[in-house]
């Protein structure tokens, strides 16, 4: 896969974009640059799978939907961790939620915002990224959740359910890096991770 576009278009949409080749990789530039921060953490099966939390909880404060609930979006968090659950070439990030936990802190309140991402969620173009977040990643969550609804249930793509426990209630596309932030990163991970 060629990663140079993609990381020349997040460039352009005002993103400090990063590829590393290994998860590995990462997670050192992480343990560098992430240091004396609070921190928080989206839920985010990627950032959980990298084991994140555990590593940057070394050197910082760090807070998670996961383990300690909405402090992790609290505007007291100078860093934010997540990942996306679609990324286009043309530059955009694309995330599905519930409740918006996951996705309010990327768009206000901290200073630094760090998208993880692996290579299997780029899709040609924002409509392909888009059907990635509905189609492929929306329904891993969901039975991942146990949710009662057609797609954890069958597994194959969304059905634009009405189910009272739905969890892709809204859709974010970042198309460029929200203002407000000191730095809006995507770092890009040459591995699958995460749905």
């Amino acid at each position: 896969m060629e990663f140079q576009e993609l990381m020349e278009n997040l460039k352009a949409r005002g993103f400090a974009a990063q590829y590393f080749e290994t998860a590995e990789e990462a997670k050192a530039y992480l343990a560098r640059s992430v240091k004396n921060q609070t921190v928080g953490f989206g839920g985010s099966v990627t950032c959980d799978e990298l084991g994140l939390y555990d590593l940057l909880s070394a050197e910082n404060q760090c807070f998670s939907h996961w383990r300690n609930g909405p402090a992790a979006r609290d505007e007291r968090v100078s860093t934010y961790l997540c990942s996306a659950n679609a990324v286009a070439m043309s530059g955009e990030l694309v995330n599905i939620d519930g409740t918006g936990n996951r996705v309010a802190a990327t768009l206000y309140g901290p200073k630094r915002v760090i998208f993880v991402v692996g290579k299997n969620k780029i899709c040609p173009d924002l409509h392909a990224a888009i059907d990635r977040a509905r189609n492929v990643a929306s329904p891993l969550n969901a039975r991942r959740l146990g949710a009662k609804t057609p797609c954890a249930e069958k597994g194959d793509r969304c059905y634009d359910c009405k189910s009272p426990g739905r969890i892709c209630k809204g859709m974010v596309i970042h198309m460029g890096a929200m203002r407000g932030a000191d730095q809006n990163e995507v770092l890009v991970i040459g591995e699958d991770l995460g749905y």
